[in-house]
């Protein structure tokens, strides 16, 4: 009976240290469908490590970055893998609020060396990667194929500003709900700021002179805005100033739009037939450019990376090499096809002849991620990276605050002119109280 008491309670204390041992992950990410997807899928994850629980977090994009941001800044700890952009990673590894990824930079399975050189640059800090790619991305034109055969309209590979727009009030049939063109609105240096910022670029526009002198009151940002305020408003969905990815990609799928140009990762979401009414009826172009050398296109990934605080780095890590790694590509091709495998961070990806015949947008989708060129976003010399934002901690701000004047403005609560002016007026003020130039 001594013996029978005494196995049961040391069985019941290894059993307890088992349990006490598990580590839970918190884990902060987005709300889009490729982060929902692999929440779907981490009983994968799970099998093999059955001493790490995960937690998720799961925000829309601008409340994610204001949490996240928050966190990180003051060590509060909250999270323990964070889900952060391109624009992030450099600024925050340098002041050291991210741990490197030595062991799976380390770990010849995980294939460092087959990641984009484009996207791998960006997470690397004086020869250290950061942060680890879920999936990277550039913008291209997503259109109805139906819709421009209806209308006598040829979309080119690499369309002007001009023919887009013209094709769009085309196309537009608002008594039917079908709207020419979606494009963000919503504000946010993520969300709106991303699209105008890099449109603008291709107009000529620039955030910035070389002496860090906002650039607002310049002619190639009216141009910019005019151009897209007056579009939105003539070929445009109702209620466009609060609309960002999500939106319009709801509105996509649902047959409302005739084009969208936006993340080329959306390219599965529109060409999956469980998810977009019109599938089978989607083309896709380069982002369109206006002459002068430099096309409407960003580039960006979504990234897996570590705060410096957290306790728990080992298994941390071990959830991106598991989230990030090759056989996460094949776990998404096995349970969802080859149409939904996260794009635009690994080599081999764009080599797998199985994914090029289900994906129709692949070489589409290469091509735009390597022209893009994030040391030489615009027509005219500028002292900053990055293609849709500038590389500095204080744009998040900056660009959030001149993102819902230029919302305001394609809501019509403002004019074109007005947005711009104050635009310049607290860009000013803001880099004034930043100390630029530094």
């Amino acid at each position: 009976m001594k013996l029978k008491t005494f196995l049961l309670s040391a069985c019941s204390a290894l059993m307890f240290a088992g349990m006490a041992s598990a580590e839970t992950l918190t884990i902060a990410t987005v709300n889009n469908g490729d982060m929902i997807r692999m929440q779907k899928l981490t009983d994968a994850f799970k099998a093999k490590n059955p001493d790490i629980d995960l937690q998720w977090v799961t925000l829309e994009e601008n409340v994610l970055r204001q949490k996240v941001t928050t966190d990180i800044a003051t060590k509060g700890g909250q999270y323990d893998v964070l889900t952060i952009g391109t624009y992030e990673v450099p600024i925050w590894s340098k002041l050291g609020w991210l741990a490197p990824l030595d062991k799976l930079t380390a770990d010849k399975t995980y294939d460092v060396d087959d990641l984009l050189p484009a996207i791998r640059s960006g997470l690397t800090t004086d020869g250290k990667l950061y942060a680890a790619p879920f999936y990277g991305e550039s913008s291209m034109v997503m259109y109805r194929k139906d819709l421009f055969d209806k209308a006598g309209l040829k979309m080119p590979d690499a369309p002007t500003w001009t023919f887009i727009a013209d094709a769009a009030r085309k196309i537009t049939d608002k008594s039917h709900e079908v709207y020419g063109i979606c494009l963000r609105g919503k504000a946010g240096w993520g969300e709106n700021m991303a699209f105008l910022t890099a449109t603008a670029n291709s107009f000529g526009a620039r955030w910035f002179d070389e002496k860090w002198k906002p650039q607002f009151d310049q002619p190639e940002w009216k141009s910019t805005l005019d151009f897209y305020v007056k579009l939105m408003k003539d070929a445009g969905p109702p209620g466009a100033s609060s609309n960002g990815f999500n939106e319009n990609l709801s509105l996509f799928q649902t047959g409302k739009c005739g084009m969208w140009i936006d993340a080329t990762v959306a390219a599965s979401f529109v060409s999956d037939p469980k998810e977009s009414k019109v599938a089978d009826k989607v083309g896709f172009a380069l982002a369109p450019d206006n002459g002068l050398g430099k096309r409407g296109n960003w580039l960006w990934a979504w990234n897996l990376a570590i705060p410096a605080s957290s306790k728990k780095t080992e298994a941390a890590e071990k959830f991106i090499a598991w989230a990030t790694g090759k056989d996460y590509t094949n776990l998404v091709a096995e349970k969802e096809g080859w149409l939904n495998a996260p794009p635009g961070t690994r080599s081999s990806l764009y080599a797998n002849a199985d994914y090029q015949k289900a994906a129709p947008f692949a070489k589409m989708t290469l091509d735009s991620i390597n022209s893009a060129d994030p040391t030489h976003p615009t027509v005219k010399p500028v002292p900053y990276v990055g293609v849709q934002f500038v590389a500095i901690p204080e744009f998040q701000g900056i660009g959030t605050a001149v993102g819902q004047q230029f919302s305001a403005a394609l809501a019509g609560q403002i004019t074109v002119d007005a947005a711009l002016k104050a635009a310049q007026q607290l860009t000013t003020r803001e880099m004034t109280k930043a100390g630029y130039p530094k």
